[in-house]
């Protein structure tokens, strides 16, 4: 499932990153690797804060929906 589907507070692992080259390498730089772990804190009109690498990230709804849990 996309990431925007995930619920708050919950952990999930990425299984893979679509989108064009371009894009997936701008998620991969963030730390949006296929295998990591991801935990949503916030969701606001589809955008979503979340947690990666031990870091704080806002993800756009069309960057989210390219991440799949």
């Amino acid at each position: 499932m996309p990431l925007t589907l995930a619920n708050t507070g919950e952990e999930n692992i990425i299984k893979k990153v679509g989108g064009k080259p371009e894009v997936r390498k701008f998620l991969e730089n963030l730390g949006f690797v296929a295998g990591g772990t991801v935990t949503v804190v916030s969701e606001t009109g589809g955008n979503v804060i979340v947690n990666v690498k031990d870091s704080r990230v806002a993800v756009s709804k069309e960057m989210a929906c390219k991440i799949m849990v």
